[in-house]
This record gives structure tokens, C-alpha cells and sequence, in this order.
């Protein structure tokens, strides 16, 4: 599973099949976790060096993933960007393609039904909720019992701290005021290597800048 593909689980209510949070940070979100998964694989670097926090292509062969090298590709063909520049692009479709293939893998289920008996709706409650499990018993090791994450579980804490839903994925905590500083803590640790942990801390600046520029165009435009 991608990064992106155990983001969106999490994302999801298994049972109503409706996110639990709303856009656009949930598709920003998951647009940042391709980037982490490109920069793991080492697709992807961010300069750390003149043109400082840039998107550099350490290479721009296919990964063998569809939704990886369409993102892949967009990025070679605009070398230089700046993560947050290339965010809200990146996530055009994303959430649709990622929610058809978790449907053809078997794990949700495509509900087809009406909102209001007259507009068409999709829910996307679970199907098979056996990986969305295992994800969660890790976060849940690292957050409450203080195990040390693997950099996949830190890259999804750091995008789920970022979209401040860390409370809503780990529902069982007593204490959300310490679950929330434990996130924080870990998004902001060197859990990783240099080049992954600045991916990371990039992409969280960006979804949460992306998500601020939207709301504001948003308000703008509501006002005028």
C-alpha cells in the first residue's frame, strides 16, 4: 500500500464510508504523501542548498505505480517548484484514483446511493478493514505506548498532525491534548534520514499553506 493509500483509510469512516475531515486539506494531504513516497524511493529531493526547499528530480525513471508516475511526470516536467506550488495540482484526481483502486483491491466498497433521493452520491465504507487495522494498532503503538516509528508511520502522523485529525483517527486516548503534542513531537524528531525528515516538514508547511491559501481565496471570493 502507498503512504497516500493508508492516509485516505484513516480518513475515512469505515462505516458511513464519509471522510472525517473536509476539503480541500484531505486532498492536499494526500498529495504530500505521494511526494514522501517519491521522496523515499528516491525519486525526489528537496534542495537544501541555494534554491532552498525546491522540488529537485533525483530521478525521473517510472516508479511502476500509475498514480505515483502520473505525479511523477508532472513534477519532472516542472522542475525547480516549491512543494506548496505543487500541491494543489498534484492532488487533482488523486482522492478519485486512490479510492477506485482500494475498491478493485477489495478493502472498500463503492456505495452507490442519492443525496437527498435526487443527487448522486458515492460512499466508500470499508470492505475488508484488515490493513486499515494494522496501520492503526502501529499509530497507535507510537502515540500512546512511546514505541519508536518506522519513517512510513512518522510520515503519516506528520500529515495527520498536520491536518489536526490526530484525535479522530486515535479515538480510544483519553488525554487528546497529549495525544496531539506526541504527534507533534514526532513530526518534529529526526526519526529519519536528513533528506526524508526535510521531505516531510516540507510537506506538512505546504498542505498547511495550501490550506490557507484556498480558505482565504475562498472568503475572498464569498465577499466580493
Amino acid at each position: 500500500m502507498l503512504i497516500a493509500e493508508d492516509l485516505l483509510l484513516l480518513l475515512y469512516d469505515d462505516q458511513t464510508g464519509k471522510p472525517i475531515t473536509g476539503s480541500p486539506g484531505l486532498d492536499f494531504a494526500l498529495a504530500g504523501a505521494v511526494l514522501i513516497e517519491l521522496t523515499l524511493q528516491q525519486k525526489l529531493d528537496i534542495t537544501s542548498e541555494g534554491r532552498s526547499g525546491r522540488l529537485q528530480v533525483l530521478d525521473g525513471a517510472p516508479t511502476g505505480d500509475s498514480i505515483l508516475d502520473e505525479r511523477l511526470s508532472y513534477v519532472v516536467n516542472r522542475p525547480g517548484k516549491k512543494p506548496k506550488d505543487q500541491i494543489k495540482p498534484l492532488s487533482k484526481h488523486l482522492r478519485d484514483q486512490l479510492l477506485t483502486r482500494l475498491a478493485q483491491k477489495g478493502v472498500l466498497e463503492a456505495d452507490q446511493g442519492k443525496l437527498l433521493g435526487l443527487f448522486p452520491v458515492t460512499r466508500w465504507p470499508a470492505k475488508d478493514a484488515r490493513h486499515e487495522l494494522e496501520v492503526r494498532t502501529q499509530l497507535e503503538s507510537v502515540l500512546t505506548h512511546g514505541l519508536a516509528p518506522d519513517q512510513r508511520t512518522a510520515a503519516l502522523i506528520a500529515l495527520l498532525s498536520a491536518l489536526n485529525v490526530v484525535p479522530k483517527v486515535i479515538t480510544d486516548a483519553v488525554d487528546k491534548r497529549a495525544l496531539k503534542q506526541r504527534a507533534k513531537e514526532i513530526a518534529d524528531s529526526d526519526w529519519a534520514a536528513a533528506a526524508v525528515k526535510k521531505a516531510v516538514a516540507e510537506m506538512q508547511a505546504a498542505v498547511t499553506a495550501a490550506i490557507i491559501a484556498s480558505t482565504t481565496a475562498a472568503s475572498a471570493g464569498s465577499s466580493s
